[in-house]
């Protein structure tokens, strides 16, 4: 049994292999193509679809001088596959370029890959990740010119497919909030109620919202907990509605959000101290957990850095690798990842002084 860890950061992939997950093998910066051009690339996403015999790995990677790309590996990262022509193109006539991608999910159906992607549309694959399509009817909604940039990027970051329903698909944005469809992508319907906008004129609008980060319950699809520019939420609907749990977090900024993979109402956070201020609360790298779908909340930092430290967690740079024992992992903007196990409970770092880290993924394979 291995451990596979992808480590995405602002200048190219790294991989780290364990057989315990204690004790780590760091690879990299990976080449991807060919003529080494994407080594210095920026990976902002990366999935591993472990619906396959042998998992296959999907990286969103751009470059300022040669542009954005998605490659995959069969191969747990040995060699890597950029497809001949783009897999991820807006088509001929859209007032848009494909700027890069922020995130691969994976639906209940074999080989269906969904792209979120910058600037505000989402792509589906039918044959594993090789080639996308984009969603009309998204990109074709009435609210999208009103889809503004967040500080990091007209981006859908976030794409969550129903386990078991194919139909129903939920996104979040920045900014725009929460959109999901029922109907497999035929029409979407904004999902934000309850959820602030205090930047806004309407501090509770249909839309425009700036979430940062959603995430599914491994055990309850229909809940959801949420991590917006300001605020931390759960529904109990399948965003239906939102309410507010926020309350005994040391502050409710943040990026990343986690779900435990195989217990209902479990969640793990990492908090940032406010909008203008953005390191960890006090200066002191920690996560925050709630196994009570967020009523109360408890430090999980053991084994963290004890002295100041003002690397934050991003988006995506925060997982879990599905075990029965699950790992948590998380990666910093001051290059350290860090991971433990639910039966262990304390983290270890796996690797420090890599780039900034902006995207973190683990699998067993």
């Amino acid at each position: 049994m291995t451990f596979l860890l992808t480590i995405g950061t602002k200048k190219g992939l790294f991989t780290a292999t364990s057989p315990d997950r204690r004790e780590w093998r760091l690879q990299g910066p990976l080449v991807l193509g060919g003529d080494g051009s994407t080594v210095q690339s920026g990976v902002y996403a990366i999935g591993i679809d472990t619906r396959r015999d042998v998992p296959r790995i999907l990286v969103g990677a751009d470059s300022s001088h040669f542009g954005p790309g998605v490659w995959h590996s069969d191969d747990l990262g040995v060699t890597w596959r950029e497809p001949e022509h783009a897999p991820i193109a807006f088509p001929e006539g859209e007032d848009a370029a494909f700027v890069r991608a922020w995130q691969f999910a994976f639906g209940p159906e074999p080989d269906v890959v969904y792209a979120g992607v910058e600037p505000h549309g989402l792509f589906r694959s039918d044959d594993g990740g090789v080639t996308f399509e984009l969603n009309r009817a998204l990109w074709d909604h009435p609210h999208r010119s009103e889809w503004f940039p967040g500080f990091g990027g007209a981006a859908i970051h976030t794409v969550l497919p129903h386990p078991s329903s194919p139909e129903r698909v939920t996104v979040a944005m920045s900014t725009g909030g929460v959109y999901q469809t029922v109907d497999g992508g035929a029409s979407w319907e904004p999902r934000n109620r309850g959820i602030g906008a205090e930047f806004l004129g309407d501090p509770t609008p249909e839309f425009g919202q700036c979430v940062h980060k959603a995430v599914r319950d491994a055990v309850e699809p229909e809940r959801m907990f949420a991590q917006n520019h300001g605020g931390v939420y759960r529904s109990d609907d399948e965003a239906g509605q939102w309410t507010s749990i926020a309350e005994g977090l040391p502050s409710d900024f943040g990026f990343a959000m986690v779900a435990h993979p195989r217990r209902a109402n479990s969640v793990m956070n990492f908090p940032v101290a406010a909008d203008v201020r953005r390191f960890p609360p006090d200066g002191r790298l920690q996560a925050q957990r709630s196994d009570d779908g967020g009523r109360t909340w408890s430090e999980y930092s053991e084994g963290l850095p004890s002295e100041p430290y003002f690397g934050i967690v991003l988006r995506d740079a925060a997982t879990t690798d599905g075990d029965d024992d699950p790992g948590w992992y998380f990666g910093t903007r001051s290059g350290d990842v860090f991971a433990t196990t639910e039966s262990d409970g304390g983290w270890h770092r796996v690797v420090g002084h890599l780039p900034d880290v902006l995207c973190v993924r683990a699998a067993r394979v």
